[in-house]
């Protein structure tokens, strides 16, 4: 772009014209009060966006004719510089959307409020597009503040659907009944005789039982054994 060009741009440029006179500070406060954005963050963040190319921003114009084309800029920018704001201005916007859906999924606000807060947003984000100038068309506005509500009230049902589910499984007795309390021990009184003497039959007499029982338990080191080589194998895996 030639000077003749530039010059041509900037003559054209009509944005920003309602703070013309304010100091940067006193734009900044603004910002501030309503926004996580500086003075410095809107405006490259804006001519980023009207002086953009097929092959990205014109960040050497754009830092070259600052004071130019933004009344409250008091000095030139750099390309760097440009690139940096208008970086700094994405992260800031990442950070806003990320906590604002937290806090719509998380189940703090009820859809009534994240009405609210909807309306509340769009209503500073009017009032700062007509203070630097831009229009956008009625039919778009409200397309784009349909989608945005569709989205925010689906994401608000699904999270208190989330919710509730979660709710409810804490809710649950603990002591609920187990399944293998309904498989019975042994016979009832309404048995046939027949499997009550079957039944009878089976248990041996208590003196050889306990006779068994003896034979068969473990020698006692061995059962110490095993419960220090298992203590020591437990000991190695947390090591």
């Amino acid at each position: 772009m030639d000077d003749a060009n530039e010059q041509q741009e900037i003559n054209k440029y009509k944005k920003f014209k309602k703070v013309d006179g304010a100091t940067y500070r006193k734009v900044n406060q603004f910002l501030r009060k309503r926004t996580y954005i500086t003075a410095r963050e809107w405006a490259l963040a804006r001519l980023c966006t009207d002086f953009r190319t097929s092959g990205g921003a014109e960040m050497t114009f754009i830092g070259k004719h600052l004071p130019e084309l933004v009344p409250f800029m008091e000095g030139t920018y750099t390309p760097q510089a440009v690139n940096q704001a208008r970086n700094s201005f994405k992260r800031k916007v990442r950070k806003a959307s990320a906590t604002f859906f937290y806090g719509a999924m998380c189940g703090f606000f009820t859809t009534d409020e994240l009405d609210d807060l909807l309306f509340e947003a769009s209503e500073v984000s009017r009032f700062l597009l007509e203070v630097e100038g831009t229009t956008l068309d009625i039919d778009e506005e409200i397309d784009i503040e349909d989608r945005i509500t569709k989205v925010m009230r689906s994401v608000g049902e699904a999270a208190k659907t989330v919710l509730k589910a979660r709710n409810d499984e804490r809710n649950l007795p603990e002591n609920a009944p187990d399944a293998v309390s309904d498989i019975p021990d042994g016979p009832h009184k309404d048995d046939s005789p027949e499997v009550e003497t079957a039944v009878q039959n089976t248990v041996p007499n208590s003196s050889v039982s306990q006779q068994v029982i003896d034979d068969a338990k473990p020698a006692e080191p061995e059962h110490q054994d095993f419960q220090v080589m298992d203590e020591h194998n437990t000991e190695k895996s947390f090591q």
